[in-house]
């Protein structure tokens, strides 16, 4: 049976009912009661609604997080930037050692390929420990940078990213890996990875990988979602950095 406005009302009356009322107001919990546990469907929606509510909500917050921090998210001079010359930016929040950011990275290096106009800055968001605090910090370090997309290649590129990959990498652009190790764990790195996992908290993002498109965020591997928000910004229908 479809909800009628009487039971909505219905439904918010039982719901704010206290122990103590009136035998009137009781009978009319009883009344409501018993509508509810002859249409429970009518409690579905109601969650429903609910839900979308709480998801609306969290939205609106995300964006107004999304405005107050824009200049630490697309500027800050520390990040590696593909296309540094690109008037629509996109940021990315990642993990080396995170499945969905491994399925991301093809498509992630596809775009920047593709979309010279396409800035695209690299947060090194490291949730998984060990190897993958290693990772970010060799990759921050100035040869690391400079090297910056060689080493999101090869680092998402591997199935179980372990030390021995790591130097493996470094050494492959010509970085001695040692002296990369030595450099990342610098008190200005270990800031700005503490900086970012602040940022993440800021912005509600707890997962990776996280892309961020002007004033819209897209949690998880949604690459159609990406394209299409690249899109709208490229068409002047997303706010962006200018």
């Amino acid at each position: 049976m479809k909800l009628l406005p009487a039971a909505a009302l219905a439904l918010v009356a039982v719901l704010s009912l206290s122990g103590c009322q009136k035998t009137a107001d009781a009978a009319f919990g009883q009344k409501v009661r018993a509508y509810l546990l002859e249409h429970p469907e009518v409690i579905e929606e109601a969650v429903q609604k609910l839900q979308e509510k709480k998801i609306a909500n969290a939205a609106d917050i995300a964006k107004a997080g999304l405005v107050k921090h824009r200049k630490a998210l697309e500027q800050d001079p520390r990040d590696f930037v593909a296309n540094p010359n690109g008037k629509i930016t996109v940021v990315e929040f990642f993990d080396y050692r995170c499945g969905y950011c491994k399925t991301s990275a093809p498509e992630v290096v596809k775009i920047i390929q593709d979309n010279p106009d396409v800035r695209f800055v690299f947060k090194e968001f490291p949730i998984f420990g060990g190897e993958s605090n290693l990772a970010a910090k060799v990759a921050l370090t100035p040869a690391g940078k400079a090297n910056g997309l060689a080493l999101y290649q090869g680092f998402m590129g591997e199935k179980a990213l372990d030390e021995a990959a790591i130097d493996r990498h470094l050494a492959a652009v010509g970085v001695d890996p040692a002296q990369a190790k030595a450099a990342g764990e610098s008190a200005a790195i270990n800031k700005q990875i503490s900086d970012t996992h602040e940022l993440a908290q800021a912005l509600g993002i707890e997962g990776t990988p996280a892309f961020i498109v002007g004033d819209r965020m897209i949690p998880g591997a949604d690459l159609p979602a990406l394209r299409a928000a690249i899109a709208q910004a490229k068409a002047g229908d997303l706010k962006t950095i200018g």
